[in-house]
């Protein structure tokens, strides 16, 4: 488990902690409603492929936004504490460094790009499903790709099972970031796109997506290598 990693910053992420501020506020939210309401919740601002792509409609009572809007809208609805929690953390490690390497309004437009990349892996394959699909995971994806490809050899510490403990280990961020995305690769060639509530296909779409978008978003950086 990534709790910190070894990456000086020189700016204040206003975006990242926008970010993590706004999720946290909505679960919040999400919190205070009986579960019934969660549920229409979930339904009305989660993205279901087969209403996006028009193979199935909401009852009016739930039709709040369009479609289309719930690509964003879902992004910051999460299932759980601990779906929120994980999420959080990666945010919290990875994506600092990668608003300053980008600027605020170009990290911005990177993180709702690779959110909705992310939403597209996990919804073109079956577009008549009827799951809803919610959480930051698809765009944090993103953050991760980008980092592994701007900052490989930043040290990531994690801690991990030495013997009977955890203790800190300090590992690459290609190590750690490369382990990350095969284990979501092989979780997705052997269960599915989706198994037990993990939309493996937007982790991979969304870290796919960063590690493309990156260079094109900063390409100066990237000649002078």
């Amino acid at each position: 488990i990534p709790f910190r990693d070894e990456n000086p910053m020189r700016i204040v992420p206003l975006v990242t902690y926008g970010l993590l501020l706004t999720c946290l506020l909505v679960f919040a939210w999400q919190a205070t409603l009986p579960g019934p309401v969660q549920q229409r919740v979930i339904l009305s601002l989660g993205l279901i492929p087969a209403v996006l792509f028009g193979h199935a409609a909401l009852p009016p009572v739930l039709d709040l936004v369009p479609p289309t809007a719930t690509i964003f809208t879902s992004m910051f609805l999460h299932g759980g504490i601990m779906h929120l929690a994980g999420n959080m953390l990666f945010l919290w490690i990875f994506s600092d460094n990668v608003e300053e390497a980008l600027g605020h309004v170009r990290f911005a437009l990177f993180y709702a790009l690779c959110g909705v990349a992310a939403a597209m892996a996990q919804a073109l394959p079956d577009v008549t499903s009827q799951i809803p699909m919610i959480g930051a995971s698809g765009a944090v994806s993103g953050v991760l790709g980008a980092y592994l490809l701007l900052y490989p050899h930043a040290r990531v510490i994690l801690m991990a099972p030495v013997g009977f403990s955890l203790r800190p280990v300090k590992l690459p961020a290609v190590v750690v970031l490369g382990c990350w995305f095969l284990l979501q690769l092989v979780s997705s060639l052997l269960v599915g796109g989706e198994v037990g509530g993990v939309a493996f296909r937007a982790h991979l779409g969304g870290f796919v997506a960063g590690m493309l978008l990156v260079p094109l978003m900063q390409p100066g950086r990237f000649r002078r290598r």
